[in-house]
């Protein structure tokens, strides 16, 4: 056996392992992303009911697959993921549909969100770290290659684990995804929270690198949040996830934060103005349909600009 060959070998994987988020990067026109998650609530929506402008690039984001059983009382899966969102109407025909006729739309999958089963919450549950990776490179694989996908999102919101188990779990599945080409971005979903953070924060230390764009959930702050809040709030989050790239959002259900009506699109402006704005997503497309996606026009109108 030669030892200097596998020296050699061992030290380039080192080097393209240490560089590969400057080779496989988002798309290179960050303020005009707009993205929207899609599928959670069974509105018998399709991706062609959301409006579309030209001008941005555009994200939909499944929502959600969990790694949970589907029975009356759900059990988790150690990683084992599974599809929850309206398959009928969002099925892989219908990917491939709205990505034709959009050259500047891509379709992502989010994985895990808040609960399953009529409320049962979707905890990190893993039973140990190679067996939650290996389940999930498998079963993750597969759903990507089925749909025809570009990327996923972590959306994990309840945890029975540690933060450095849930990093090492999350951080090693990237990486498999981004290193083999199964997808070409990724992102995480975090919001402020005492339970939540520490596992995002976790993550992003160790692997960042591998993550292209943090959905901050700014739409998880209290209900009533003014625009000077939004901004230090933000501003928070951009010391927290430094380096990377914070995508502001807002929700058109009834959760809280700045609401368009109480002045998100002001206080985007003015990030806008200053050069700090990454993009905007919006949770979700399900509740938007009542009000014919008006606030969707109105942010991609914005990112646009």
């Amino acid at each position: 056996m030669d030892f200097s060959k596998l020296l050699v070998s061992f030290l380039l994987l080192q080097f393209l392992f240490a560089n590969y988020s400057t080779v496989h990067t988002a798309p290179n026109c960050p303020s005009k992303l707009f993205r929207e998650y899609i599928g959670a609530e069974g509105q018998d929506l399709t991706f062609s009911d959301v409006p579309i402008n030209a001008n941005v690039e555009f994200h939909f984001i499944l929502s959600f697959a969990i790694d949970y059983t589907n029975s009356s009382i759900p059990l988790p899966t150690n990683g084992d993921f599974n599809v929850y969102w309206d398959k009928e109407n969002l099925s892989p025909y219908q990917v491939s549909c709205i990505k034709a006729e959009h050259p500047n739309v891509k379709v992502a999958m989010s994985l895990a969100g808040d609960t399953v089963g009529g409320g049962f919450n979707v905890s990190f549950d893993p039973a140990s770290v190679e067996s939650w990776v290996r389940n999930a490179i498998y079963s993750v694989t597969n759903i990507v290659k089925e749909y025809n996908l570009d990327g996923i999102d972590i959306d994990y919101e309840h945890f029975k684990a540690d933060p450095d188990t849930f990093a090492e779990c999350i951080g090693r599945l990237l990486y498999y995804l981004k290193r083999n080409r199964i997808v070409t971005f990724t992102s995480i979903a975090p919001f402020e929270d005492e339970d939540v953070q520490p596992h995002y924060l976790a993550l992003w230390r160790k692997y960042g690198h591998l993550i292209d764009y943090v959905n901050f959930q700014f739409y998880a702050y209290q209900k009533g949040t003014n625009v000077s809040q939004f901004l230090q709030y933000f501003e928070t989050q951009r010391g927290n996830y430094e380096g990377g790239k914070i995508l502001v959002s807002f929700g058109t259900d009834e959760s809280g934060g700045l609401k368009p009506q109480n002045g998100f699109f002001n206080a985007t402006s003015i990030l806008k103005s200053q050069g700090k704005l990454e993009g905007i997503f919006i949770w979700s497309a399900d509740d938007s349909k009542k009000d014919n996606f008006y606030y969707e026009k109105q942010a991609q109108d914005l990112l646009a600009l």
